[in-house]
């Protein structure tokens, strides 16, 4: 692996302690310019992790409607550069048309500097209702929260990368990405997922940053019922994850979640011992005998 690639980085520095300086080093994540580039033109240039990228071009292309399948992309080529990473993906031909069509569209001096996107009401756009019969328990997010610490390998290191994991009651956590953007994690997931084939349908979503619209527009085209992080949600996130009926679940901790959005997916009353959450504000304790 060459140093463009490589995730993490260490470097000196100098620690201070109680009044005292020495000379020390820090494993630190590393963010490189990553290109994403369709049938030889440059769509978007995003600060990421050098690892997973495959994925994230998937996952990317997918979240943004650059494609409809993983299929769509037939081939994909990691080329390093000086100064960073392109993603050169060549796309079927009615997956290219239809890109073309949109870059096309996009040109002009009007922009609200989302990816392209040229206008207020292209960057909040209606999301299709997430589908599922998906019921999970208390228990089962808070299993999924805790699986996703011990796979963090990079976090372990350098301590400044977020995680995006998915978790099914019958496999545990089936896959984690990391990366220094939450979104870049939750691309490089959804990549992961639509590369093996496998649905975001019967699981959960979970992260270890704050919910922003972003990750719930990604988690709809995913198709995931429910997203669960460890921090909290925007207004606006809980908004449009009501509308996509998903269930959004916040502030997750060892032994206590906040649902915002649908809660009806969620039973309460199935662990082995006491269980506190709260929905809108109000806080309730459940518990198992």
């Amino acid at each position: 692996m060459s140093n463009v690639t490589e995730p993490l980085a260490k470097l000196a520095c100098t620690k201070v302690r109680a009044g005292a300086a020495e000379s020390s080093s820090r494993v630190l994540p590393v963010e490189t310019p990553v290109a994403l580039v369709y049938d030889g033109s440059t769509h978007a240039v995003m600060m990421a992790t050098p690892r997973d990228l495959e994925d994230f071009a998937v996952g990317f292309s997918l979240s943004e409607g650059q494609i409809e399948s993983a299929s769509e992309i037939v081939e994909l080529d990691l080329v390093e550069q000086d100064l960073g990473i392109e993603l050169r993906m060549w796309m079927q031909h009615g997956a290219g048309q239809r890109l073309a069509a949109r870059r096309r569209a996009t040109l002009g001096p009007t922009g609200c500097g989302l990816c392209g996107v040229e206008s207020l009401e292209k960057a909040m756009p209606g999301l299709k209702p997430v589908s599922s019969s998906l019921k999970v328990s208390a228990v089962e997010i808070e299993a999924a929260v805790a699986s996703l610490a011990p796979a963090q390998l990079l976090n372990a290191e350098a301590r400044a990368l977020h995680a995006a994991g998915f978790w099914t009651l019958a496999q545990g956590l089936v896959m984690v990405r990391e990366d220094v953007g939450r979104h870049n994690a939750l691309d490089k997931l959804a990549g992961g997922l639509a590369r093996a084939g496998v649905s975001a349908s019967g699981g959960i979503l979970v992260m270890t940053s704050r919910i922003s619209i972003e990750l719930v527009q990604k988690a709809a085209v995913m198709g995931a019922p429910v997203l669960v992080a460890v921090s909290a949600p925007t207004s606006l996130a809980v908004r449009m994850a009501d509308e996509a009926g998903i269930t959004l679940v916040g502030i997750a901790r060892d032994d206590s979640f906040e649902i915002f959005t649908h809660p009806e997916r969620v039973a309460i009353d199935d662990g082995p011992r006491t269980r506190t959450f709260s929905f809108c504000g109000k806080v309730m304790t459940h518990a198992i005998f």
